[in-house]
């Protein structure tokens, strides 16, 4: 009896054993303490009260939208449209808090253009071009006040001790000032000329015009990244001036992005060797007005050249995901009056020329694929006349068949309803605007 009494002790003790042997151990939490950093003024994101901020994206961004504002000269009397008062460049940064935008760095631009961060919806990138000392004397501290972002495009001929060089140049130890308080220089090519290859400009040191344009674009480059220890990924075109020539100089000289000078709403889509900016001038308040409704605006009659997305309902929408390799593209054109019909024409990257039916009473355009899609990411242009003028729009979306073929036609059906718009696009330059005979020695675009 004492053996079996024993045997059951043992068996009874080892189940319990068992049992918390199984049990799975709770080790207290260790509570996470934030580690706080600081960063120059001038690399800090300003995000308005109104504003959420930037979202961590699984994928690329394609909801925000940023305006990038030019600036040249700030003095109190101006001698020419390109200088601006001080009191009204505060008036402007302060309107970009009331407007709801979120001031953002180069650096966040460019890693929101590669897909790699989010923005605010309303994003506003600050930029100043040439390298006049009135940036550093007068809008800098205007900008550490409210610690705004902002970023120089410099153009090295113009730096002291360059040939172009003048009494408003700043000095490279000016320059790297600026860059260790965390403001961002970028490129403005070399002599900051018309790149339109006029022979004057090159012939004397270069063999072709694609020598000396090559050069621009290098070079400018090479003594920024040596001279400062930086690297520079970003260029924009002197006087606005640029074909295609010109912008692929731009990106085999390796830059990222390259700007331009007719404003626009940018989106994630916009082609990164056509970044528009509106080239702030004093006496035209309609520009800075232009880019806080996020519209087109900036430059002269002519062309009107603007982001579709941005004033009319288009079809496929911009930025939308299409598995049609042949879709049908609309476009409500009631915002560009009186459209002449036989002057319309569609082209699509990678594809060239749609057939396009107009309708007068509608005002509806719609454009058929001649062959299947072959790129991913798909540019629409839409040129033709409305009265006197001629207009040119541009939307983007992405194309991405379904497993197995898919079906031409099959996007058609259930299409959104096109209805007219009440924005309307403004005027901006043709491409190339901006070369006049008769350029100034210190340009000033």
């Amino acid at each position: 009896m004492r053996k079996v009494f024993r045997f059951l002790r043992v068996l009874i003790l080892g189940s319990v054993m068992s049992v918390v042997a199984c049990k799975k151990v709770s080790l207290p939490e260790t509570p996470v303490v934030p580690v706080e950093t600081s960063a120059p003024a001038s690399e800090k994101v300003v995000v308005p009260e109104n504003a959420k901020p930037p979202a961590s994206a699984a994928g690329p961004d394609t909801k925000a939208s940023v305006v990038v504002l030019c600036y040249h000269r700030f003095e109190e009397k101006p001698k020419d449209s390109l200088g601006l008062p001080p009191a009204e460049f505060e008036r402007q940064m302060d309107a970009l808090k009331e407007h709801g935008f979120t001031v953002i760095p180069m650096r966040d631009f460019l890693l929101w253009r590669r897909g790699e961060k989010a923005l605010p919806e309303k994003s506003a990138l600050i930029t100043v071009d040439d390298g006049y000392r009135s940036v550093y004397e007068v809008a800098w501290p205007i900008l550490k006040a409210r610690e705004y972002p902002f970023t120089l495009f410099i153009y090295t001929n113009y730096v002291k001790g360059q040939p172009n060089a003048g009494g408003q140049s700043m000095s490279w130890g000016e320059l790297a000032e600026m860059r260790d308080a965390g403001v961002d220089i970028q490129s403005h090519t070399v002599s900051h000329s018309n790149m339109k290859f006029e022979k004057g400009k090159w012939a004397s040191k270069y063999k072709t015009g694609e020598e000396w344009l090559r050069a621009e674009m290098e070079v400018s480059k090479k003594m920024l990244e040596q001279k400062l220890g930086i690297p520079v990924g970003a260029v924009a075109y002197p006087y606005g001036v640029h074909n295609q020539r010109i912008r692929a100089a731009a990106m085999d000289a390796g830059y990222e992005v390259a700007f331009t000078t007719y404003g626009q709403r940018v989106s994630y889509h916009t082609p990164a060797d056509q970044i528009g900016r509106y080239a702030i001038e004093s006496g035209k308040p309609q520009i800075f007005e232009d880019a806080m409704r996020m519209i087109g605006g900036s430059g002269d009659a002519g062309t009107v050249r603007t982001n579709a997305s941005a004033t009319m309902v288009t079809v496929p929408a911009e930025g939308a995901v299409v598995s049609d390799p042949q879709p049908l593209v609309k476009a409500n054109l009631a915002s560009l009056g009186e459209v002449d019909a036989a002057s319309l024409v569609v082209r699509v990257s990678g594809v060239g020329k749609l057939d396009v039916k107009y309708d007068a009473v509608s005002k509806l355009m719609e454009a058929r694929f001649l062959e299947p899609i072959r790129e991913r990411e798909n540019v629409v242009l839409v040129s033709g006349k409305s009265g006197a003028k001629r207009f040119e729009l541009r939307w983007t979306f992405i194309y991405e068949a379904k497993a197995g073929e898919a079906k031409a036609g099959e996007a058609k059906a259930g299409a959104p309803e096109l209805r007219v718009p009440a924005a309307s696009p403004a005027a901006v330059p043709t491409e190339g605007a901006g070369s006049v005979p008769g350029l100034p020695a210190v340009p000033s675009r």
